[in-house]
């Protein structure tokens, strides 16, 4: 087995795969729309508690654009900032190396520099380690609290929903108790219109003008 698939058997079990590498199955599937992601987290189920507790009020971003405060995140998770130096200086150096550098050659050149500072392998990947876990535990927590909060909007859409159901109903009933308030006074008015129209248009309207109970179509 190579080691970049080798990365998926660790006991970690947290590397990201890369998208495009050998064994790194299917092509990623197209960009799901924002519904389709609110069904989809709303019906998975809670992630199992991670064994790394991140303690304090770790932040959570309320909007996608809000950045995340790593440092901050690995210090939830007991790495000080020595130990996070170590992960920075490794990564500074790497960035130094040409991108042509073969990958044994780099290990070489990096570790090398890094005992030279007194930074030793061994507690570099720890450090690394440490940090993926950490990632892993923000992820779970940040996954958790977004469940929680899809299934209280889920409440409240429901009630909501149920609510305009009711708004609804009482407006189409209005409109057909109207409909038929409508018919049944101009049910109502043909029968009186016939009692006025046995004693012609003029008399009507003569006794229209003339009383002061009365007012013209039209007029106030």
């Amino acid at each position: 087995m190579s080691e970049k698939k080798g990365w998926g058997q660790t006991v970690l079990g947290w590397f990201v795969v890369r998208e495009g590498a050998e064994g790194d199955g299917p092509a990623p599937a197209a960009e799901a729309s924002a519904e389709e992601l609110i069904a989809k987290y709303a019906n998975e189920a809670p992630p199992a508690p991670s064994p790394v507790e991140l303690q304090g009020d770790v932040k959570l971003p309320a909007q996608p654009s809000e950045p995340i405060d790593f440092p901050g995140v690995y210090r939830a998770a007991g790495l000080g900032d020595d130990e996070q130096g170590r992960i920075a200086k490794a990564q500074s150096l790497l960035k130094t190396l040409p991108a042509e550098t073969p990958r044994e050659v780099k290990r070489t050149i990096v570790e090398a520099s890094l005992k030279a500072f007194g930074y030793p392998v061994e507690q570099i990947i720890e450090a690394g380690a440490q940090e993926i876990q950490a990632l892993q535990a923000y992820i779970e927590i940040g996954q958790r609290d977004t469940q929680k909060l899809l299934a209280q909007g889920n409440e409240r859409i429901a009630a909501l929903e149920k609510e305009m159901a009711e708004v609804r109903r009482l407006m189409e009933d209005k409109v057909a108790a109207q409909l038929q308030l409508t018919q049944q006074c101009n049910a109502e008015k043909l029968h009186v219109q016939e009692v006025l129209e046995f004693f012609g248009q003029e008399a009507v309207a003569k006794v229209v003008q003339e009383s002061p109970k009365l007012h013209e179509p039209g007029k106030q």
